[in-house]
């Protein structure tokens, strides 16, 4: 079984030396190592770590305890260590779109996103069935404008204590900043790049009109601003004159269904660290 080990921490020599020595002292054997350092000053500097834990000599609780004592409150580190075997559960929020929906469930149920999906909430009752074909438990919560606040205290409600991530998979609603804070640093959305500039009713539609030659997708963390939050992954493709509307909408929902499978699993591996508007990804 492999563990990661993420730290964030002021720059300074003797990081990798202080972190390695402990674990080989322990008996883990680093199998990858990751890092980066920002180039202002004082610089910040981050590390993803995976190890194998069979020869561990603590079990991995008094692992992490130990470090903390030994290296990482010494110099000043944030770090979070976590087993492979922790499966995170991401709760999925749709609205009548379902192409990146689907792609999760998929993705899910052949094993190559090593999560539980406890739970998909749509505004909307459209993809009840194709949700419970999943074995997947589908909650229908109406929301708009005028209801809100007591939708939202519904989607809570079911949500808490069942939800490590929560995935905007094209829910169509805006989340209030009450929501977003509850879980804060916790919620991943999708949506096309073409934002700022067509943004509104039929993005595709305006884009086309303009004649662009990309289309693009952009999964980001969710904050109280809107669309504004720390990007995790994008992606683009090509399009030309001879593209339809539906062409563009075409490629944009494959686009949208890659880009946000990969920010979620990249999440759920221990992958991304969020430094101000900013991630560090370790792909």
């Amino acid at each position: 079984m492999h563990a990661v080990l993420l730290i964030r921490c002021a720059d300074r020599p003797g990081i990798v030396a202080a972190v390695s020595t402990f674990l080989f002292r322990h008996g883990a054997n680093v199998v990858d190592l990751d890092q980066h350092s920002t180039e202002e000053l004082p610089g910040t500097y981050f590390m993803r770590l995976e190890f194998q834990t069979e020869g561990l000599d603590l079990p991995l609780e008094r692992l992490g305890e130990a470090f903390a004592a030994e290296v990482g409150t010494p110099m000043g580190m944030e770090w979070r260590l976590a087993s492979h075997a922790e499966r995170r559960r991401v709760a999925v929020l749709v609205s009548r779109h379902d192409h990146a929906l689907l792609e999760l469930l998929w993705n899910w149920k052949r094993g190559d996103l090593r999560v539980d999906i406890p739970l998909v909430i749509s505004n909307h009752p459209d993809l009840g069935p194709s949700v419970e074909s999943f074995g997947v438990p589908f909650l229908h919560v109406p929301n708009s404008s005028a209801s809100r606040e007591g939708a939202e205290a519904r989607m809570v409600s079911a949500l808490e204590g069942q939800a490590d991530l929560v995935v905007l998979a094209r829910y169509m609603q805006v989340l209030s900043p009450g929501f977003v804070d509850r879980f804060a640093g916790r919620v991943i959305n999708i949506h096309h790049s073409f934002l700022p500039a067509f943004a509104g009713a039929d993005p595709y539609r305006q884009a086309y009109d303009r004649g662009v030659k990309i289309v693009g997708a952009t999964a980001h963390y969710v904050t109280a601003v809107l669309d504004a939050g720390p990007i995790i992954d994008q992606d683009v493709a090509r399009v030309s004159h001879r593209d339809s509307v539906e062409d563009l909408r075409a490629l944009g929902r494959d686009l949208e269904r890659r880009v946000l499978a990969r920010a979620v699993r990249w999440h759920c591996e221990d992958r991304v660290l969020v430094h101000g508007n900013k991630t560090i990804v370790f792909s």
